[in-house]
């Protein structure tokens, strides 16, 4: 009988044997962005960041968005979940950024090699058909307990909608507005920057706000290996069944979310007020 798992585990094992000072270099890297986040989000008075976050989401997403947001950061400050929240929000700015980092230019590669797409495809479908539990256990054998592997286990898990529509709208650009970069002249760089990325934009930004979405839905599953946040109050209310507990940190996480994604869909779009 193949005992796959037992393979996977010697390998863990010489890994964190043979660059456990690469691990750590790396905990201590995306520790110290994860407080930088942290000290931006809740340095200010909670009232100071309610109205920011209303202004973002009136001014990008119309009056509707704005008031809901207004009034639903205010509802998370009165149950007390203000610090949990921005420390959830802290979480996916994290994730979010590193994964982009890594997701776009490894999507521009792909939509540039049919070499590297061939590569790249079965990678993300094995990344995206994976269990999300199961990000957890190298996240946490390689970077123990805490809010770094949460992270890891996160960028992980929210990376190949970045990658997959980041090459598909570079893919997806008229030829004709390539055929007439290139007679103007352009080079390679040029025309990456200034034809392809813009005209690949909306759908450059529905991956982005994918990955957001997939980054909060998976640093709520993180609170189980300490990642903190509201994933560890729905944790609480779950293994202490503390109902009110649960709904109530629950209800914050949606309000986060809809917040963030009609913010980042409305990213992509020409600046316009709703009712």
């Amino acid at each position: 009988m193949l005992d796959i798992g037992g393979w996977f585990e010697i390998v863990i094992n010489w890994l964190t044997a043979n660059f456990d000072g690469l691990f750590d270099a790396i905990r201590e890297l995306v520790n110290a962005v994860l407080v930088s986040f942290q000290g931006i989000l809740t340095f200010p008075h909670p009232y100071i960041m309610v109205g920011l976050f209303a202004a973002l989401a009136f001014w990008r997403a119309g009056i509707g968005i704005g008031i809901f947001t207004l009034l639903g950061m205010f509802l998370i400050h009165i149950m007390g979940f203000w610090e949990v929240t921005m420390d959830t929000l802290a979480l996916v700015i994290t994730s979010v950024v590193i994964a982009l980092v890594i997701g776009v230019p490894v999507g521009i590669l792909a939509a540039k090699s049919d070499l590297a797409e061939r590569i790249v495809r079965p990678v993300l479908d094995f990344m995206q058909t994976l269990p999300a539990f199961v990000y957890l256990i190298p996240a946490v054998l390689f970077f123990q307990l805490g809010a770094v592997p949460g992270v890891i286990a996160t960028l992980i898990f929210s990376l190949p909608p970045a990658v997959r529509l980041t090459s598909l709208g570079i893919r997806q650009v008229p030829k004709e507005i390539r055929e007439a970069a290139t007679s103007f002249g352009s080079t390679p760089r040029q025309m990456l920057f200034k034809a392809e990325l813009p005209v690949a934009l909306p759908t450059i930004m529905a991956g982005v706000n994918q990955t957001i979405m997939l980054a909060l839905s998976m640093v709520v599953i993180a609170g189980m290996i300490g990642a903190g946040g509201l994933g560890n109050e729905v944790l609480k209310g779950i293994t202490q069944l503390k109902i009110g507990l649960g709904f109530e940190s629950g209800i914050s996480i949606v309000i986060l979310a809809i917040f963030l994604d009609r913010v980042t869909q409305s990213l992509a779009r020409p600046k316009e007020r709703k009712s």
